[in-house]
């Protein structure tokens, strides 16, 4: 097996993520296979119990892993399925045995070789991300751990890439270089010596900030990457592969002799057509985290793949979802107006998960404004609990009783829509929910959602979720025009709901947006733009792959 390690320096946030998710794509493209794995040098045993406002969002894995949401950059970027042991983190290293480096080089060599790609047998080059800083005390068991698997499988199998920030100070207007300096000269300290840059700036590196690297970082200037700032970050395998890495990484990595030259046709293909789009779709995003983009990473890289295919951009409006509540018009007026002016300018509404009742009024409020006023909707998880108790509320049998509630926002509700799920845990938090790839079976073939799926019979999609739809409101729900079309194989757990009267009101239990890759939309995702754009219609009778 081959490494190829990614680690930071000088400041956190510089985009390692998809650093080594470039890596890996320009590796593919030689014709190299390639698996990842991610280093979170945390207590936790993984993300499931962490906040979206400084982590950013949770990534479920088929597995129901809970990762970290660079595994989602890395399945998006390698097309890939990854499993939980993807994630290495200190608190599950902890919970092994007392040899902390022995535990996390057996972890890594092990994983290694576990295939992603849906082929036999294990890839040629995996690549490890190693999260935080170098220098930050919780790292060291595994930089030390990495040294030692650094000379155990020797010079050949091993290529280090620092990715470092360079800076300019606005009075001197010059690239300096001295943090990067001393960044490597930590990670030396270390017992790690970096083959490559990978320098991060807003503009392209001058030669001479290049020819002083090289002179006090002792890497050669061949070898010193630039990765500065871009249109999208469909460009970044395209800088790597322009400034020949993938030459470097193989001749380290002694992999001449078997790569082709990288064949990058179709992401060039997709940066560019990103580049050139000049229509866009307003889309409201009501959800709780909207504070944090990342806190709804994978959703917003789902409407993106959905948008090119539409060749459209995404115009993404974030609204607080407690500021469309009435409470917000007396306490911030200016904020509750501007949030109902956001809404009723969309073209299409999408509510995404979440936990807790803060925001659960406004989210109710944007279900019901879409559904009244036939505004393209979609409700992932809470979202599509959401709709079932607004519809709830405003329809049917229902309507004379407001109290119609889940049981998590209130458990005294008289008239539970949602329900906490029987096979749930109400003490422990982490991993105790219904996790991962389930299978959800359409009820009939005459359903939006079937059709989207390629009249499918059945889909399988990652689940996160604690509550479902109350069984036991079906009826009623489906006798006020609410249908749930989807359901898992005991029939009794509700998937996926539609409006028929409506031209495209769904909600869906799972989570469509992290199997949704480039030039591969989900079809949840697609739907929703193609109905905001008045192209769904068109789109279903003709059944072709583009809009």
């Amino acid at each position: 097996m081959k490494y190829v390690l990614v680690t930071g320096g000088v400041v956190s946030g510089l985009g390692k993520g998809v650093t080594a998710s470039s890596v890996g794509v320009v590796l593919k493209a030689c014709g190299l296979r390639v698996t990842s794995i991610k280093i979170d040098p945390y207590l936790n045993t993984d993300a499931g119990t962490m906040s979206p406002f400084e982590h950013g969002e949770v990534f479920v894995l088929d597995d129901g892993g809970e990762v970290d949401l660079d595994l989602g950059n890395y399945e998006r970027f390698l097309d890939v399925r990854l499993t939980k042991n993807n994630n290495i983190t200190t608190g599950k290293i902890y919970q092994v045995v007392p040899h902390i480096t022995d535990a996390i080089k057996n972890w890594i060599e092990s994983v290694a070789v576990i295939p992603v790609d849906g082929k036999e047998g294990p890839a040629d080059v995996c690549v490890i991300e190693l999260g935080g800083t170098v220098g930050d005390i919780e790292s060291m068991p595994f930089i030390e751990a990495l040294r030692q698997l650094s000379f155990s499988v020797g010079p050949d199998n091993f290529c280090l890439i620092h990715v470092s920030l360079i800076p300019v100070l606005g009075v001197v207007g010059e690239q300096k270089t001295k943090p990067t300096q001393h960044s490597v000269r930590e990670l030396r300290a270390l017992g790690l010596t970096p083959h490559l840059l990978a320098c991060r700036s807003a503009q392209p590196l001058l030669e001479n900030t290049k020819e002083k690297l090289s002179q006090f970082c002792h890497v050669p200037i061949g070898n010193i990457l630039n990765i500065h700032d871009v249109p999208n970050i469909w460009h970044v395998p395209l800088l790597l592969r322009n400034q020949n890495a993938h030459h470097s990484i193989l001749k380290q990595l002694n992999l001449l002799s078997i790569a082709a030259p990288p064949n990058l046709q179709a992401w060039t293909k997709r940066a560019e057509t990103y580049d050139n789009l000049k229509n866009s779709v307003r889309i409201a995003m009501v959800g709780k985290y909207v504070g944090l983009a990342d806190s709804y990473l994978s959703v917003v890289k789902a409407l993106l793949h959905a948008c090119i295919a539409c060749s459209l951009k995404p115009s993404i409006d974030w609204i607080a979802a407690s500021d469309l509540e009435d409470e917000s018009a007396k306490l911030t007026p200016k904020d509750h107006a501007a949030a109902w002016e956001t809404l009723r300018n969309a073209e299409c509404v999408l509510v995404p998960g979440g936990f807790g009742d803060r925001g659960v009024g406004g989210m109710i409020l944007a279900a019901k404004y879409a559904r009244e006023n036939n505004i393209p909707y979609l409700g992932i998880c809470l979202g599509m609990q959401i709709s079932v108790i607004e519809f709830a509320r405003s329809v049917g049998d229902f309507s004379s009783n407001t109290l119609a509630n889940s049981n998590e926002f209130d458990s005294e509700t008289p008239n539970p829509v949602v329900i906490f799920m029987p096979e749930g845990s109400r003490t422990h938090m982490g991993s105790t929910m219904r996790l991962g790839s389930r299978r959800t079976l359409f009820q009939t073939p005459d359903c939006v959602t079937s059709k989207l799926y390629r009249n499918a019979e059945y889909v399988d999609e990652r689940h996160r979720h604690r509550y479902e739809v109350n069984p036991e409101a079906i009826g009623v729900l489906e006798e006020a025009g609410l249908k749930f079309v989807g359901k898992d194989e005991t029939g009794k757990r509700m998937e996926i709901l539609e409006l028929p009267s409506h031209p495209f009101y769904v909600g869906v239990q799972f989570h469509p947006e992290f199997k949704s890759r480039p030039g591969r939309p989900s079809a949840l995702f697609l739907g929703l733009i193609l109905a905001a754009t008045k192209q769904l219609e068109a789109y279903l009778n003709t059944h072709q792959n583009g809009c």
